[in-house]
């Protein structure tokens, strides 16, 4: 309750979904829709491998039940395991997306997928269309993945994600960050990822 980030935090709760409370789950995020926040992450799939889930919130600390919203059905998301994780939010003149990463992030087939919003109950499924995969291996970069988004103030979207120099994939130290600006296709709602550049590459720097 502090009046700035730098003030002392103590700890307040466990943020558990209300109808699986001691179920595990990783990289918890923050999606808004229509004013209303949900809580976003990985968990274990109702078969095998890691999916992901959507709660509401009905404060900052408080989650309702949870509801599946992406498998790991796809060939891409398979290689080494059943993986959906590092669900991130990605917002663009009206449209709403979650990325994730999919694939064992030790494989060199780590990517990322795309799941676009399409109206109606963010809790089901099926106001979800998923896509990929997208930022695959590249110009020396192995199983790049599990992102994140900002926007400059001149309005210029970055992606910020790891990759590996190790041809075989790595899920440890060996992993560095990387960064570059995304696009959009000519609907001016629809992300265009970048292909991993070379390490020596030069960034364009935006306003």
């Amino acid at each position: 309750g502090g009046s700035t980030p730098y003030d002392t935090y103590t700890y307040k709760t466990q943020l558990a979904p209300t109808n699986a409370p001691n179920d595990w789950a990783i990289d918890g995020t923050i999606l808004t829709i229509s004013g209303t926040n949900y809580f976003v992450f990985s968990g274990k799939d109702t078969t095998a491998g890691q999916a992901i889930w959507i709660a509401p919130l009905t404060n900052a600390y408080t989650a309702g039940a949870r509801s599946l919203i992406s498998h790991p059905l796809e060939s891409w998301e398979r290689n080494g395991w059943y993986v959906n994780e590092g669900p991130q939010p990605l917002y663009h003149n009206g449209a709403i997306y979650l990325s994730y990463s999919a694939s064992l992030c030790s494989t060199p087939n780590y990517s990322l997928g795309l799941l676009k919003y399409n109206g109606g109950d963010p809790t089901s499924i099926n106001s979800w269309t998923k896509t990929g995969p997208y930022l695959t291996s590249a110009n020396g970069n192995y199983g790049p993945g599990h992102n994140g988004f900002f926007t400059t103030p001149g309005g210029v979207t970055y992606i910020v994600f790891h990759a590996t120099a190790a041809s075989a994939g790595d899920c440890g130290g060996n992993r560095y960050t990387m960064i570059q600006p995304m696009s959009w296709q000519s609907d001016g709602v629809t992300p265009v990822f970048p292909i991993p550049a070379a390490l020596s590459a030069s960034i364009p720097a935006y306003p």
